[in-house]
């Protein structure tokens, strides 16, 4: 179904209202860092305002930002004053005046993804539920004042997926997402060799769509509102011109290291697809019990559930498919489409996706970290997407190198369009000063695109595990094996997804370097110990190890890897 492709100014009325730049005949500086197709200019809007994950514009122009904190960006410090933020540019110059509001830490909030904007009220989602506030009356300050209102709460936050992204339609139907707590509900979740819970119960209250009245305070979460289901995380939410209702799906993750004898780890790296499906009453669309393979255009079995490595199909002939895939593991996070008049005619009616980025690639090259957009037509895709914003990333495209991650997408009243970033919190704002009967054109190659998984190494003298320290009768060549096995270089290791390059941690995955340890007191038999068994309930992290985690390890394998994370969590120690 899929492939990777290859890779004047507004009115003086909508300047003076913070809506446009007063020129847009050039680009001026780098494009915030990234590479667009021709015509198309980024400038920063707003920077380090907080993990910040979707937005929207309201008519004014004024962006509304959710931000989001907690163990997904290692429990670092919130963000002065409320998680919510408001961004208008009040000169024209492009740059936005930054305001922080709503509920704040002191207050027990932990912020949230989901926004939107119903009749004159600001919807967003907090911890268990989803609130709203009154926007400002014309002229007042951008900032929503007082208390704000809950409209549904008790929604799930156990598990793998926590967040809850929302959709509001014209007449207050309020749609939720309830990504799944596990990640193909296993009986041991991310464990090899674990077969699926069947029936998989989790489908009563997780891994679906809710529905809610958006005009209705006081509601509480309960199963009798899920709307459809087998959406095992559907971040991305957007209504089309005609008032159908799509959304994203991040497909499964670990094909290859749950089920060794079924996927090798590249195919694992490629399996499944990403997905772009219409929502529906009713609709049912697999997950757990399969997922979507866009080499064969088809959904198949899961191998929790009987499935072969992807040619049988069983119950998965009844379940819904998508209307468009993507690459595998890349995450699409906030999706809009666009209907403005300052992009070329050619972007009328598609939808532009943004793709946080995956971690779980190896052996291939770890892809997202973009924006794409694809076309439709009638709620159909016709061609295939292109990679429209590019370069987020930097040189390191995994989740804890990475120097932005897009996870929001929004179009202002004046076709621009706004993408935020929940790394650094940064927003770009882009515009288009070219041919408006100009043909798609996908982005240029940013210039810093990995070729494989595995960072870029420094010169000699200064490769980061130069003057590593090895165990006591441990020869050094092992530790140097057991570097090559964590990077993923030898025998399909695939420690840096969720580790890092730098082994420093993710959300996914602790610092191996920090000399801290949750399970075992750092010697070298106990590092082994946790690498043999895996870890399937962590203690502080989002992410279940399996076994060897999840590769085809020999014993010498697990020594060396054993050695070398004892090692660079002594160099620490050593160097401080």
């Amino acid at each position: 179904m899929w492939s990777i492709p290859g890779k004047a100014s507004l009115a003086a009325g909508l300047v003076a209202a913070g809506l446009a730049s007063p020129a847009m005949a050039a680009c001026v500086g780098d494009n915030g860092g990234l590479s667009l197709p021709p015509g198309f200019c980024a400038t920063i809007f707003a920077d380090k305002i907080g993990h910040a994950r979707h937005l929207v514009v309201a008519p004014n122009g004024v962006v509304y930002v959710n931000t989001w904190s907690g163990r997904y960006y290692g429990n670092d410090t919130p963000p002065r004053g409320g998680f919510l933020v408001a961004l208008q540019d009040k000169t024209g110059v492009g740059k936005a005046d930054v305001a922080h509001f709503g509920p704040t830490a002191a207050q027990g909030s932990k912020g949230g993804t989901g926004i939107a904007l119903y009749k004159d009220w600001l919807y967003f989602e907090m911890n268990d539920r989803i609130e709203r506030l009154p926007l400002p009356s014309s002229g007042g300050a951008p900032a929503p004042e007082g208390r704000s209102e809950v409209v549904v709460s008790g929604l799930p936050l156990t598990g793998d997926h926590p967040m809850h992204p929302f959709a509001i339609d014209a007449k207050g139907a309020l749609y939720v997402d309830l990504g799944s707590a596990t990640n193909s509900c296993q009986a041991e979740n991310r464990m090899a060799d674990q077969p699926g819970h069947d029936p998989c119960v989790e489908l009563e209250t997780r891994a679906g769509i809710w529905r809610y009245d958006a005009n209705t305070l006081g509601q509480k979460f309960s199963p009798g509102e899920r709307f459809a289901t087998g959406l095992r995380n559907g971040e991305g939410f957007a209504f089309d011109r005609a008032g159908r209702l799509f959304a994203t799906q991040h497909g499964r993750d670990q094909l290859a290291e749950n089920w060794s004898k079924l996927y090798t780890h590249a195919q694992g790296a490629e399996l499944p697809a990403e997905e772009l499906v219409q929502l529906e009453p009713g609709a049912d669309f697999g997950w757990p019990y399969c997922y979507f393979d866009g080499e064969q255009d088809k959904l198949v079995l899961a191998p929790e559930y009987g499935g072969d490595g992807g040619k049988k199909i069983g119950v998965c002939a009844t379940k819904k498919p998508p209307v468009a895939a993507f690459p595998a593991h890349w995450a699409p996070n906030a999706m809009a489409f666009y209907d403005g008049g300052l992009f070329p005619e050619s972007y009328r009616s598609g939808v532009f996706i943004a793709f946080h980025g995956s971690w779980n690639r190896a052996p291939s090259p770890q892809g997202g970290y973009n924006v794409v957009f694809q076309p439709l037509a009638d709620g159909k895709a016709v061609g295939e997407f292109i990679v429209f914003a590019d370069g987020f990333a930097g040189a390191n495209k995994t989740p804890a190198g990475a120097a932005h991650r897009p996870s929001g997408v929004a179009v202002g009243p004046d076709g621009a369009l706004y993408i935020s970033d929940d790394k650094n919190g940064r927003i770009w704002r882009v515009t288009y000063s070219g041919d408006k009967t100009a043909a798609l054109q996908a982005a240029p190659a940013a210039s810093d695109a990995a070729s494989s998984s595995s960072p870029v190494l420094p010169p000699e003298g200064i490769h980061p595990d130069a003057g590593a320290i090895a165990p006591p009768g441990v020869r050094p060549e092992a530790v140097a094996l057991g570097g090559r096995i964590f990077r993923g270089e030898e025998d399909g290791g695939p420690c840096i997804g969720c580790h890092g390059a730098d082994a420093k941690g993710s959300p996914l995955g602790g610092d191996l370097t920090s000399g801290k340890w949750l399970w075992a007191k750092g010697s070298l038999s106990s590092i082994r110990q946790i690498i043999e068994n895996g870890v399937p309930h962590p203690k502080a992290h989002a992410g279940a190890m399996p076994p060897k985690g999840g590769a085809a390890l020999s014993e010498a394998d697990i020594d060396a890897l054993a050695a070398y994370v004892w090692s660079i969590s002594r160099k620490k120690a050593a160097s401080e």
